[in-house]
């Protein structure tokens, strides 16, 4: 084999590696937030009643999108949630709720179809993809908790979120669709958030010829019953 065969099939293999790989190894952060538990073990006594978010059926959703001249080269990830665990107190129109890292999921091929992206990653690709992304970007080991707080200020008004990652707490107004109905709240809604926001570097390659996108977008249908 000559030198120029063997240099071509290096980067070609580089390439296809780096095509699935997510986003960056976040900035030191703070103290990773409490467990579930212990959240709702701080409710105060007068809250009232409390509605427990129901797992099996309430999912959070997200869309990376790859960037750059040689996007072509990569794949779009949708990283989904389906263990959310948390409460939400009517009476003080509040929500506190946790999901595990290590518990989301890569790739689901029907969220894969919802999002609208066609090409579904090899098997492989979707492991390589969820390893780093748990181990080289999120360090899940240490800080494995996402905790969302939601507070619904006035009626027909966005809802005030202060989501927590890796450390790293932002606050934003989220519009959403709500419905109660039989002693249930099932609440619906869309938003985007930006890696940098927390804190993150997109990841890229080749001063930029492949990276990540720095905004992903998220959906949510929770149900609290």
């Amino acid at each position: 084999m000559t030198y120029t065969k063997f240099t071509l099939r290096l980067s070609a293999a580089l390439l296809a590696l780096s095509a699935c790989s997510p986003l960056p190894p976040p900035a030191a952060p703070a103290s990773p937030p409490p467990h579930a538990a212990a959240v709702q073990a701080q409710q105060p006594a007068d809250s009232g009643p409390l509605l427990h978010i129901d797992s099996a059926r309430s999912l959070i959703v997200a869309t990376v999108r790859r960037g750059g001249m040689l996007a072509r080269l990569g794949h779009d990830h949708v990283v989904a949630s389906h263990a959310i665990s948390g409460s939400v107190s009517p009476s003080r129109n509040h929500a506190d709720f946790t999901f595990r890292l290590d518990q989301m999921k890569i790739d689901e091929a029907d969220l894969r179809q919802a999002a609208g992206l066609e090409k579904q990653p090899s098997a492989d690709a979707i492991e390589g993809t969820r390893f780093n992304m748990l181990n080289k970007v999120l360090d899940a080991d240490r800080y494995p908790l996402v905790r969302v707080q939601a507070e619904r200020l006035a009626t027909d008004q966005p809802l005030r979120v202060a989501i927590t990652l890796h450390g790293v707490t932002r606050t934003l107004e989220v519009p959403v669709e709500l419905r109660e109905e039989a002693g249930a709240i099932q609440v619906k809604g869309a938003f985007t958030l930006k890696q940098t926001d927390f804190g993150l570097t997109p990841f890229s390659v080749m001063a930029g010829a492949m990276s990540v996108q720095d905004q992903m977008e998220l959906r949510f249908d929770l149900l609290a019953k």
